[in-house]
């Protein structure tokens, strides 16, 4: 959609010259030769930029600035001013003019000035948007779950969120950790500051200070210029500090200290900084039974413990698994660009009773996977038998010689394809009404080839279903 621009001046040449020099852009321009339609029409439409003249009878350019910079903080103005009426514009600038332009201006000018203007418009439009998207999608109410564990942690978002409070999360690998502390922050009064994340698991002991505290120049071998830390970076917002139990204990130190003092000092630096984090942790490990085998400090513990909210493992929540796999579902099949999939009977038993280790990130990776491989718009059980550790594997001998080992895969290959086809017949026949004819047609396979295969599995379907040429060898 073009930019929709309104110009402002009691002289009809200046404004004839202005649409011209305009119209050549994506622009849509209107004009009006008075402050108070200007202000009317201001009122009646949306604009997203003001061409104002200075100097107007009855109601001047500064009055107009001021009346519309009231109602609308975010509409930009450019004034137009005369050569002598510069501390006039000085004056404009300072009621929140966006610049302006001394008449006479050639076609050059107004245009680089009006796309200025315009650019910066679009700029912020669109970092008002991320941070309105990014809030919505943190907003605890929309993290996927309705099962009395998860809305026990929504329950415990909603108490600790408002607060300055330290929150201590707690749970295995993959169960959402990070996107609690989103949440958490999102839904506090810090939501417009930064959120920054530290990783306390892929830095060394010399990498996690210098990451969370800065360093400055020449303080260490590779630190060739002054580097801000994460609680510098962070202030008067949140840090999440993830893996939290793999904090070295010389550096549990010196965060003791940033959380008690709220202070610190940069590697290498004898200055000061002060701080004003919250701070958001979260762990995998014990860290009581850390405490009490001397790996971790009590007095840090008790520090980061005092909101502490576990993330309950994706098998503790079972009922919000459906919910899930259709979440991701339908975020890949648009990523794919497929028609959203459905999940078949069979294929939502197998999720549901699955313990899953990896937890939700693994159950988004399986319906990533699952996605790609379906060809009909269908995830089956034979789709996610291929992703998934379902079924006990058979006691195998380990081979001996490279016979042995040709007939131990002879012997998996053929377990992997008689699973298919057994899933393959079962799911026919429930989509045929337990019809062996309909089945065969619909798979384009001779009837006795697919009642050879249904023999095979020991597949029975109830005599009160059959057609009248479904009773006959089955």
């Amino acid at each position: 959609m073009s930019a929709r621009i309104l110009i402002v001046d009691d002289e009809a040449i200046v404004i004839r010259s202005c649409t011209r020099i305009l119209s050549d852009g994506a622009y849509t321009v209107e004009s009006v030769q008075d402050g108070f339609s200007a202000v009317k029409r201001v009122e009646e439409a949306d604009f997203d930029l003001l061409i104002l003249d200075v100097m107007m009878p009855k109601m001047d350019g500064l009055e107009v600035l001021q009346a519309v910079k009231e109602r609308h903080p975010d509409l930009d103005v450019i004034m137009m001013t005369g050569l002598s009426e510069i501390q006039t514009a000085v004056k404009a600038m300072k009621l929140g003019a966006f610049d302006y332009l001394s008449k006479p201006f050639d076609p050059d000018e107004l245009l680089l000035v009006v796309n200025r203007a315009l650019e910066r418009r679009h700029l912020l439009q669109e970092n008002v948007k991320l941070k309105t998207e990014v809030g919505a999608k943190y907003r605890f109410e929309n993290i996927i779950g309705s099962s009395p564990p998860m809305q026990a942690v929504f329950g415990l978002i909603a108490k600790c969120a408002p607060t300055n409070s330290t929150v201590l999360i707690n749970g295995e690998s993959g169960t959402g950790k990070e996107m609690i502390a989103r949440a958490i922050h999102y839904n506090s009064l810090r939501k417009e500051q930064p959120f920054v994340t530290v990783d306390c698991n892929t830095l060394s002991e010399n990498l996690l200070e210098s990451e969370l505290f800065g360093h400055t120049k020449g303080s260490f071998t590779g630190a060739v210029s002054n580097k801000r830390g994460m609680f510098d970076i962070a202030n008067n917002g949140s840090l999440f500090m993830d893996e939290f139990g793999n904090i070295p204990l010389s550096t549990q130190a010196k965060l003791l200290r940033v959380i008690q003092e709220r202070e610190f000092r940069p590697v290498g630096s004898t200055v000061t900084q002060k701080t004003n984090v919250r701070l958001i942790t979260a762990t995998n490990k014990d860290l009581k039974a850390m405490v009490a085998e001397g790996s971790f400090r009590e007095d840090l513990y008790y520090r980061v413990n005092v909101f502490p909210i576990h993330a309950p493992a994706l098998r503790e929540r079972r009922d919000d698994i459906p919910a899930l796999a259709f979440h991701f579902v339908k975020q890949y099949c648009a990523e794919l660009e497929k028609p959203v999939a459905e999940i078949s009977e069979g294929a939502m038993s197998l999720l549901v009773n699955y313990d899953w280790p990896g937890n939700v990130r693994e159950l988004e990776n399986t319906i990533q996977r699952a996605v790609i491989l379906t060809s009909d718009n269908i995830i089956r059980q034979a789709h996610l038998a291929s992703i998934l550790d379902t079924a006990p594997h058979p006691e195998l001998e380990v081979p001996r010689t490279s016979e042995d080992l040709k007939r131990v895969k002879k012997l998996v290959r053929e377990k992997s394809v008689e699973e298919v086809e057994k899933l393959f017949v079962q799911e026919t026949l429930k989509r045929n009404g337990s019809n062996v004819t309909r089945s065969a047609e619909e798979t384009g396979m001779q009837r006795t080839n697919f009642q050879a295969l249904m023999k095979k599995y020991s597949i029975r379907v109830r005599d009160t279903e059959y057609d009248a040429g479904d009773t006959e060898g089955s």
